[in-house]
């Protein structure tokens, strides 16, 4: 039963990843906007905890599980509707 389970799950997460010109993307199931936005920074931290909520962005913003199509690193895609919020990010972020 829970391994029917998890296979729904792992299914359905397949189900909503897209590809890019630089990414294939996989939702973070905790987007409040499952949006890719203009101004990206690539993570190369596949295991980091990200908590987009507590660096309280002025806009919006996304996270997805990404592989870099260029050398197909894994790794995080975090979007932003506003550049502001980039810097904030790449000023705060501290890989664990």
């Amino acid at each position: 039963m829970l391994a029917s389970l998890i296979f729904e799950i792992v299914e359905s997460m397949a189900e909503k990843a897209f590809t890019t010109a630089d990414y294939k993307l996989f939702p973070s199931p905790r987007n409040l906007h499952a949006e890719v936005f203009v101004h990206q920074v690539f993570v190369p931290y596949p295991y980091t905890l990200i908590d987009l909520p507590s660096f309280y962005f002025k806009g919006r913003a996304s996270l997805f599980a990404a592989c870099r199509m260029a050398d197909m690193k894994m790794g995080q895609l975090v979007t932003f509707d506003q550049e502001i919020d980039l810097a904030k990010f790449n000023n705060r972020f501290v890989p664990d």
